[in-house]
């Protein structure tokens, strides 16, 4: 009995050591668990619908995912602009902006839903990134940024909406992006007479 308390009381100072690296072990993977960045929506909802798809019906998701990317930094953008402008015109491009891509996005979500595509819920990389570009920014140096974003950005969508409106494999699909043009159109005009003003300034 005595030669195994001996023996026990030999092992406690390794049975402790072993229970520290065991808690360093922890708590190191639980740090490197918690630093890691979160998926970018973008690409959860391409990977989602790669399993699901192939061919033309993947390129009809890329679309919507797509499409969706648009509003999303285009309703998170415009709220800012209410925010963060100097001017009026600013502003309310940026209310007509959160607005009009809201309702498009509801439009999307319901579309992408029957057609079974998974979209971004949330702002992507990308928004985030412009989004980030944006946020310390304020007065005429917002205003700049804002409408050369609106006017680009706008510039691109157009030209995806109107490949999709003749290049979609799906009838819905091409009738959706058809029907969203002349609007996007509109906010294209209306961003370019907004840089213009504040070209100016």
């Amino acid at each position: 009995m005595k030669n195994k308390i001996k023996v026990f009381k030999k092992l406690i100072p390794q049975l402790a050591f072993l229970s520290l690296l065991l808690s360093i072990g922890i708590t190191f993977i639980a740090s490197c668990t918690s630093d890691q960045k979160p998926q970018d929506t973008e690409a959860i909802a391409e990977e989602h619908n790669d399993a699901k798809f192939d061919n033309a019906k993947e390129r009809d998701a890329q679309f919507l995912v797509a499409a969706a990317e648009i509003n999303l930094e285009e309703i998170k953008l415009g709220q800012l602009a209410q925010t963060n402008s100097s001017t009026t015109n600013v502003k309310e491009l940026g209310r007509m902006m959160e607005t009009e891509h809201s309702k498009s996005l509801k439009t999307l979500d319901s579309l992408a839903t029957k057609k079974q595509i998974t979209v971004p819920a949330s702002l992507t990389a990308n928004g985030q990134q412009a989004y980030n570009k944006l946020m310390n920014k304020s007065g005429v140096e917002f205003d700049k940024e804002y409408c050369a974003m609106m006017v680009n950005g706008h510039k691109d969508a157009v030209k995806k909406f109107e490949k999709a409106s003749t290049d979609s494999a799906d009838p819905e699909i091409r009738a959706w992006a058809t029907s969203m043009l002349p609007a996007l159109r509109k906010h294209l005009d209306m961003s370019i007479t907004c840089q213009k003003e504040c070209e100016k300034m």
